[in-house]
């Protein structure tokens, strides 16, 4: 049973729960879905391996995992002496471990006038790093934040038109100052909120390289909360939950193309966020958490570890973010630094992203001090998907390869797997998808692909892709044995395979 009873609001009431087995609704059906078994040995006329495949070693980047360098926050950029935010954020993106950049920023950095978008300078710089270098970008926009008075984060022209209320005095400010929060129930602000849902998604909600946008949230830095001051000094309750139940619908509605991510923060600040996270995650939402070795996160540790496989889970954790050297070696216990705990436990639940904060030359000099973090990290993190085994045999007087697909990674394919057999010409394609999320981490997935008649394996390559919200990516093999340059493994057997083959095989 829950700690807390709230009254439903527009809807059932979600109390906190195990997420493991918890009945999140049927998963979204696979319009291409391969059989996936169970075959029997008895179901051939003829069966042998040919070809397996041994795990990769090292980083395998692919959508929707790795480790995120931060090229912005609401502060700007990094203050480094002499250097320009554009050399801080290429010094960063070409890092050899930096997979993703991350573009966390206030609303006024992205809007400055009713009608029109008006993008801070980081936004072109990162993207176009990204489609030179390969990466991927994630982004969160803030109602407010705890570095600069919290109505600076809201654009000008809206600064007297939308009411703000004082809701107690304002952390990580010194001398102290009033902390005041955008009345979130206000229709000036609801509309306005709106409109650069629109303006936003109308940019990037068909953008490749976008690989989510964070739900906008309430609170400090967006994450849902208001530290120990209640957010119910805005409005009561059941208004605040139903606001911001709202605001979540609108952009689960707005946002076509690009998954969302919901931060994963409890309900300390009494708005309704289980509520919220629930609607979020039956949406398809992926999940966010702002640390991970912090005191109040057992709720969601389970939250990520136990979530749906084909969501993907973004951590972060801000202690010691800047990894300056002389603070981290004050933190070593056992060998290990802070970060180091940090880093490795967000493989503990299955994580897809890890945060890298701005600092370009302080996390290189991290990497060289203590080489087996970021390695380990991008040696594990996400998924590591590969055919571990390919098996011909023959039914119905055809060919058919039974591929078992295994996953090296510690979470789920964030979408659905698409798995294809093509010829270099083209003229050859034939596959489907698994169910999403599989495989699953540490598991196996079987999937069968009958050639047409007449035909074999010879001259195909087996090749994947991963699917979200119906944009489909290609996905890299995480395998020891050659790829090409798409990715894809040629089909050919192996020496030991062929030594066992029967004659009438």
């Amino acid at each position: 049973m829950s700690e807390r009873m709230d009254p439903p609001v527009n809807g059932p009431y979600v109390p906190f729960h195990n997420y493991d087995s918890y009945d999140w609704g049927p998963i979204p059906a696979a319009r291409d879905r391969l059989n996936q078994g169970p075959f029997s040995v008895f179901q051939d006329e003829g069966w042998h391996t040919l070809m397996v495949t041994s795990p990769a070693s090292g980083a395998v980047p692919n959508f929707g995992m790795g480790l995120m360098g931060y090229a912005h926050e609401e502060q700007g950029p990094p203050p480094v002496e002499g250097e320009t935010m554009e050399q801080s954020v290429e010094k960063l993106a070409r890092l050899p471990f930096v997979d993703k950049l991350y573009i966390r920023c206030d609303w006024r950095n992205v809007q400055s006038a009713p009608g029109r978008l008006d993008l801070d300078p980081v936004f072109d710089l990162s993207l176009s790093l990204s489609k030179e270098l390969g990466l991927g970008v994630g982004i969160r926009v803030q109602m407010s934040n705890t570095a600069v008075f919290p109505e600076l984060a809201v654009p000008d022209f809206l600064q007297d038109k939308i009411p703000f209320v004082e809701i107690g005095p304002a952390p990580y400010q010194d001398p102290p100052q009033p902390w005041r929060e955008p009345d979130y129930t206000s229709p000036v602000f609801q509309k306005a909120f709106a409109e650069l849902n629109d303006l936003l998604a109308a940019q990037f909600d068909d953008e490749a390289l976008v690989e989510w946008i964070d739900l906008f949230q309430y609170g400090y830095w967006g994450e849902g909360h208001t530290g120990r001051t209640p957010a119910t000094r805005i409005a009561d309750f059941a208004t605040l939950q139903e606001t911001f139940l709202s605001m979540t619908r609108l952009q689960l509605d707005t946002w076509k193309s690009t998954p969302l991510a919901v931060n994963t923060q409890p309900d300390i600040s009494r708005a309704g966020n289980d509520a919220v996270i629930d609607m979020a995650i039956r949406g398809g939402s992926w999940l966010r958490t702002d640390s991970i070795i912090s005191i109040e996160e057992s709720q969601q540790i389970e939250m990520h570890s136990n979530r749906p496989p084909f969501l993907a889970s973004i951590v972060e954790d801000g202690g010691q973010r800047r990894y300056v050297m002389e603070e981290l070696e004050r933190t070593i216990e056992d060998g290990m630094t802070v970060r180091e705990y940090a880093a490795l436990h967000a493989l503990d639940v299955g994580a897809n992203y890890w945060s890298l904060w701005q600092m370009a030359d302080n996390l290189a000099a991290f990497d060289r001090r203590w080489p087996g973090c970021f390695a380990t990290m991008r040696e594990k993190i996400g998924y590591r998907v590969r055919p571990a085994w390919i098996h011909r045999r023959k039914r119905y007087g055809r060919i058919e390869l039974i591929v078992i697909l295994k996953n090296d990674g510690v979470a789920g394919v964030p979408g659905t797997l698409k798995i294809w057999l093509e010829s270099p010409d083209g003229n050859v394609r034939l596959g489907g998808s698994l169910d999403p999320g599989h495989p699953l981490p540490g598991k196996l997935r079987h999937a069968s692909i009958l050639l047409p008649e007449g035909m074999d394996y010879e001259g195909l390559s087996i090749r994947a892709e991963v699917e979200t919200k119906g944009v489909v990516r290609p996905v890299r093999w995480a395998c020891r044995e050659a790829v090409d340059a798409e990715g894809a493994l040629p089909l050919a057997p192996q020496k030991f395979t062929r030594m066992n083959w029967r004659k009438d095989q």
